[in-house]
């Protein structure tokens, strides 16, 4: 890996940043804050440094974000799925969960096909009560995985073979064989578990050459695993926990890293007073896979 350079690249923390997504058609990024119930849409300057932000704020946590191909962004969020249109209009989607107070929707992503992935977990953090669903193109809902404890991280390798999903409950990064056309997985196998105390993998992306890039709660630091599961890389950040990660800017080569500061005391937080905010890392030598959106059915914004 080449030499890089990690900056600071917001300016406001939020209790748990989480979910960046590098939306390409209107060269923005998006990430939430889960537990302050916030989208925010962040524009780049010439520089690359945050020009502008705006947030759109909705009555549940936000777990994640994908844009939806005819404009406005899908959300994971409280128990279910909603549209935001460009306004901040909200509609609900499907709502799997539809009832629960005990779980919420975590993180998510679009596959080559543009259907959204959403996976939960439970607000105690149960063992076993988490589920991952698929927001089909037609709208409805299907339950794909039950089991997990805290579904997180996900994504596909370039030639949309393999999806990866991270279980922060258990420690994780698992690889299923993936058949695009149905969505079907299969071949279950666990490909890295982290077992350093306290430190699981939360999100993950992925580059162009199948790089897994995860980020480690609590092991300030994101990591780049090979498709095999050996370790390639170690980047460190000046945050103990950093929560997701994508590839965005122009060139789709800078690695945006989302981070927490939810739960840490004074002194913890007086160590790493950028907590909460987002990272910029150039210099990788790599570039990341597009941000698929979601190519399904939404309502349109005169709906809203």
């Amino acid at each position: 890996m080449t030499a890089h350079e990690v900056k600071v690249w917001s300016a406001t923390p939020g209790l748990l940043s989480e979910g960046p997504r590098w939306h390409e058609e209107r060269q923005e990024l998006l990430w939430v804050d889960i537990l302050g119930c916030q989208m925010h849409r962040g524009t780049l300057g010439p520089d690359g440094a945050l020009e502008h932000v705006e947030t759109i704020s909705v009555d549940r946590h936000i777990g994640a974000v994908a844009p939806a191909a005819g404009g406005g962004y899908v959300l994971a969020a409280g128990p279910g799925f909603l549209f935001v249109d460009d306004a901040g209009s909200v509609r609900e989607l499907a709502q799997p969960e539809d009832g629960r107070t005990d779980v919420r929707m975590n993180d998510g992503a679009c596959d080559p096909q543009g259907r959204f992935w959403g996976g939960t977990m439970a607000y105690d953090e149960s063992p076993g009560a988490g589920a991952l669903f698929r927001l089909e193109l037609d709208g409805s809902c299907t339950t794909v995985l039950t089991g997990l404890s805290i579904s997180n991280g996900i994504g596909w390798s370039p030639d949309a073979s393999t999806m990866y999903l991270n279980d922060s409950g258990t420690g994780c990064v698992e690889a299923f064989r993936f058949d695009g056309p149905s969505g079907a997985i299969s071949d279950r196998r666990t490909l890295v578990h982290v077992d350093q105390p306290g430190v699981v993998p939360d999100g993950l992306t992925i580059d162009e050459e199948g790089g897994i890039w995860v980020a480690l709660w609590n092991g300030g630091a994101v990591h780049r695993y090979a498709p095999d599961g050996s370790l390639l890389a170690t980047v460190q950040l000046p945050v103990q926990r950093p929560t997701s990660c994508a590839f965005g800017g122009p060139g789709r080569d800078t690695l945006f890293v989302t981070s927490a500061r939810t739960d840490l005391d004074e002194d913890a937080l007086a160590r790493q007073p950028h907590a909460g905010k987002v990272f910029a890392i150039d210099g990788l030598g790599v570039r990341g896979l597009p941000c698929m959106p979601y190519r399904g059915r939404t309502p349109r914004s005169s709906d809203c």
